[in-house]
């Protein structure tokens, strides 16, 4: 199955919510520090719905330790920045779906060190900033999903 893996993510309630997203779509969460909020903290809890012990969740001390342990796999950049949409990628087995922060996104360092090819956007209309971040992690994640035709589900 793939992985999501979320660079310094800000907001429990989103954290929260993507937990419990990767409980019922079967991935790999991995959190990338510094996280912008207590792991204990309630509204996280309240989000995840007692599904953190349905998915597995790793915690990374920073960007470089995430990279290491992602060694061999191919890491793709979900990014407003991204080059093309999300739809237009063959997903493979153990892919890992990069997000950012929710204030601000993920760094150009990292965006600009990912191969152009995954780089995804997914589309919105010309005025749009952003969507929230655990819309777009079950936007995307949804469509890998289906292109690995629902491995896993019943």
């Amino acid at each position: 199955m793939f992985q999501i893996a979320l660079y310094e993510p800000e907001i429990a309630p989103n954290t929260g919510n993507i937990i419990r997203l990767c409980a019922n779509n079967g991935s790999q969460l991995h959190l990338i520090e510094p996280i912008g909020f207590d792991l204990e903290e309630k509204k996280l809890r309240r989000a995840g719905l007692d599904y953190s012990d349905l998915t597995s969740v790793t915690r990374h001390k920073n960007y470089a330790a995430f990279l290491e342990a992602m060694a061999g796999k191919r890491i793709i950049a979900c990014t407003t920045k991204g080059s093309r949409p999300h739809t237009q990628i063959a997903f493979q087995e153990n892919d890992v779906l990069l997000f950012g922060p929710e204030t601000r996104g993920l760094p150009m360092d990292i965006i600009d060190a990912t191969p152009l090819a995954q780089r995804l956007r997914i589309p919105m209309t010309a005025n749009s900033r952003s969507i929230n971040l655990s819309n777009s992690v079950a936007i995307i994640s949804y469509e890998a999903w289906r292109q690995l035709g629902f491995a896993g589900a019943e």
